[in-house]
């Protein structure tokens, strides 16, 4: 087995966990902060142009000591060891994990099966460049020998979340291009998408490892048919290009082997942007940004990979979510960007972490009887304090939250930013301490109501506090501090795997779904019963066929 296999709930630090948890569930972490003055000292790592501080959580020093222990019990470092060696630590589908390899800039010989993939890596890489640099500089043209003008993105899962975050992130740096992503099979959404282009100026990216993807086949066909209404089919190899390792089905489908950007199995979808599938982020802020967001992530894998555990940002904020998932019994978390630009980012961490551990089978094979994975969700700051904050504030359910903030504005507005970096501030406050209900009654004496009045309100405005946050201070929102980000998820999430004794990278849940899909499609135009359905299945489709 290429990971260490532990059940954790075996290990002692489990034990003393559990323990430990009884004797502090139900403190308030204003008495921690009331009584040691240098908890949040203590509680904060500072890197590069991290400042990560994570005293706001309901955890003592004695907590995070026994955390760190069934790190080392679990063989955590062993893990990471196999993680960055190339070793086939994906069992279930005989793969390597190796995303990592795509980030070093010093191309170090990484070996997968025996063989060193950092020269096919460089020529990718190099291809990715003199491709981007081609389309900006107009050397590349469209069938008119007009210059592009747009780029669509045409690809589902891994090849469309993290390329769309990303550029979503960094528009800020976006060059003349526009790029447009389309995803789902819904016809709407890429007839939408084909109301905004013109088919002389349009380049389309094409994105599938095995170029059998229902959702982005029918996209990519719907599309080139639209595009062969104005162009000739040999105009298609100048306006589509693929990502794929399926060469001929590529080739079938009219576009060049020349504009064939090759992947690899053991990079997985979710974990994909940063090598070919991450073409449309080239193209949308220029190569040289590119390297700057592989760079950061590379500077994230080394800080992972060689910092101690107590030190080690992924771990730590790993540790916390597992504290959170299996003692306090919480079930989701939330991601909270102050920063308008990162408007997708909760949305591509639920596929990195949701498909990654949502997992109910151990190493072993066998059922756990332990929680694992969490429910991740989020909408930027402050946005999300007139949406949901109310429950996170008031309700009845324990919501361990992270909050991240960039210092500088990228426009330089610094009332706007002032503005929202004190709601960014106050809020974790605000979960922390909540409010009196002394507090409250003093606020209401001063608003004039008389005694009853005032009794009545005291319950609804009380705030319990003790809501646990974490806060993530980065000094500004650039292509290499994005790309340290997204790589300390996808380190928290692999250290939250091995824990729980779990494959993180496969998604065989993902499949079984469409299997049946495709039965259903061949039963929408067929007479006889092909399948036998349950009662409610099968009442749906006839009461739709009925329709359509």
């Amino acid at each position: 087995m290429a990971l260490p296999s532990y059940n954790p709930t075996s290990t002692n630090a489990w034990s003393s966990l559990k323990a430990h948890f009884e004797t502090i569930k139900n403190t308030h972490m204003s008495k921690w902060f009331a009584h040691d003055a240098e908890r949040a000292n203590q509680m904060t790592i500072k890197w590069d142009d991290f400042y990560v501080d994570y005293s706001k959580n309901r955890i003592t020093p004695e907590t995070k000591t026994l955390l760190l222990q069934l790190a080392n019990d679990i063989d955590l470092k062993q893990a990471i060891t196999k993680y960055f060696s190339g070793d086939i630590i994906n069992e279930t589908e005989g793969r390597a994990v190796a995303h990592v390899a795509l980030r070093d800039p010093k191309y170090v010989d990484f070996y997968v099966n025996g063989d060193n993939v950092m020269p096919e890596i460089r020529h990718v890489k190099k291809q990715i460049k003199t491709f981007t640099e081609d389309i900006l500089k107009g050397k590349r043209k469209g069938y008119t020998n007009k210059p592009f003008t747009d780029i669509v993105n045409i690809g589902i899962g891994g090849s469309d979340l993290g390329p769309a975050m990303v550029v979503d992130a960094l528009q800020f740096y976006k060059n003349q291009l526009t790029t447009h992503f389309v995803s789902n099979v819904d016809g709407d959404h890429v007839n939408e998408i084909l109301k905004k282009l013109k088919p002389e100026t349009t380049l389309f990216v094409v994105v599938s490892k095995t170029f059998t993807t229902q959702e982005t086949l029918s996209n990519a066909t719907t599309i080139k048919e639209w595009f062969l209404k104005y162009g000739k089919q040999e105009d298609v190899s100048k306006h589509f290009v693929a990502v794929s390792t399926n060469i001929e089905k590529v080739k079938g489908f009219g576009i060049s082997e020349d504009n064939i950007f090759p992947m690899w199995d053991w990079v997985g979808g979710r974990f994909s942007l940063w090598s070919a599938v991450g073409l449309s982020i080239s193209l949308s802020v220029g190569y040289e940004n590119f390297e700057s967001l592989l760079l950061g992530a590379h500077k994230m894998d080394e800080h992972f990979k060689n910092e101690s555990f107590d030190q080690n940002i992924p771990v730590v904020l790993a540790l916390l979510s597992i504290w959170y998932t299996n003692f306090f019994e919480v079930e989701s978390q939330a991601i909270i960007p102050y920063s308008q630009y990162l408007n997708q980012f909760a949305t591509y961490l639920q596929q990195a972490s949701m498909e990654s551990n949502g997992k109910s089978v151990d190493r072993n094979g066998n059922k756990v009887d332990y929680q694992t994975g969490s429910i991740i969700w989020g909408e930027p700051g402050t946005n999300s304090q007139h949406a949901f904050f109310q429950l996170i504030h008031q309700g009845t359910k324990l919501i361990p939250t992270d909050f991240i903030g960039f210092a500088t504005s990228l426009h330089g507005n610094k009332d706007h930013q002032d503005k929202l970096m004190s709601n960014f501030i106050a809020q974790t406050e605000a979960l922390l301490n909540g409010k009196s209900e002394r507090d409250v009654v003093d606020e209401l004496q001063k608003q004039n109501l008389t005694k009853d009045e005032a009794k009545k309100l005291i319950p609804f405005k009380i705030f319990e506090g003790n809501k646990p946050t974490t806060t993530l201070l980065i000094n500004k929102l650039t292509p290499e501090s994005l790309g340290k980000l997204i790589a300390l998820y996808e380190h928290k999430i692999f250290v939250e795997g091995v824990i729980w004794n779990i494959y993180s990278y496969d998604q065989f849940g993902v499949e079984l779904g469409k299997q049946l899909a495709n039965t259903i499609l061949k039963e929408f135009n067929s007479k006889s019963v092909i399948a036998n359905h349950d009662g409610s299945t099968q009442n749906i489709l006839e009461y739709y066929k009925n329709l359509t």
